[in-house]
């Protein structure tokens, strides 16, 4: 597989690590013999150590054989994570640090979870893209407030704190962006 056929969500080789791949940003040559480079944003899948590189578009790249399936978070504890695939029901433990990016948005029966899985073991997780969390506790709501003027801080059920619009009040439900951990709207 060649650098320019690279694309968010592929899982790559890369000295021997597993990389899942988060963001692809095409530069294009400023000169007539320069190649396009493609720079890569993703995380290890074992350790979740950040990773970056940039990769010039005729570069050779070995793709992780990985398969995808919906699970269900049943619960977790100090230490781990214990997840139900949905189809067969076949349970999957992820450590707790494996997670430590996405435990934010992590509670006790989320759906809509993809698991990696690859040889039969979990290497790690995909959130959706937005998420529908509650509001437990911010500022009370002002009554003459616009929805486009200022922002407050709001503490979300997972314990995320977003930025949200001044006339949400505790107990709303809104959707999060779980790669910007913005608010988005309202449920």
């Amino acid at each position: 597989m060649k650098a320019n056929e690279l694309k968010k969500g592929l899982v790559i080789d890369q000295d021997n690590k597993n990389i899942l791949i988060k963001k692809v940003f095409v530069q294009s040559p400023s000169s007539r013999s320069g190649s396009t480079l493609y720079k890569v944003t993703g995380s290890d899948i074992s350790s979740g150590q950040k990773f970056e590189r940039r990769y010039k578009g005729d570069e050779v790249i070995t793709p992780v054989d990985i398969s995808r399936c919906s699970v269900q978070l049943l619960f977790h504890d100090a230490d781990s994570y214990t997840f139900m695939d949905s189809e067969n029901y076949e349970q999957f433990s992820l450590a707790a640090d494996s997670a430590e990016e996405e435990s934010d948005f992590l509670f006790d029966g989320l759906e809509g979870i993809s698991a990696l899985i690859s040889d039969g073991q979990l290497l790690g997780i995909e959130l959706p893209n937005t998420l529908t969390l509650e509001i437990t506790e911010c500022a009370p709501a002002m009554k003459a407030a616009s929805s486009s003027a200022r922002t407050k801080p709001a503490t979300l059920t997972t314990g995320l704190v977003v930025q949200v619009p001044e006339y949400l009040t505790p107990g709303e439900l809104i959707k999060v962006n779980t790669e910007t951990r913005e608010f988005i709207s309202r449920a």
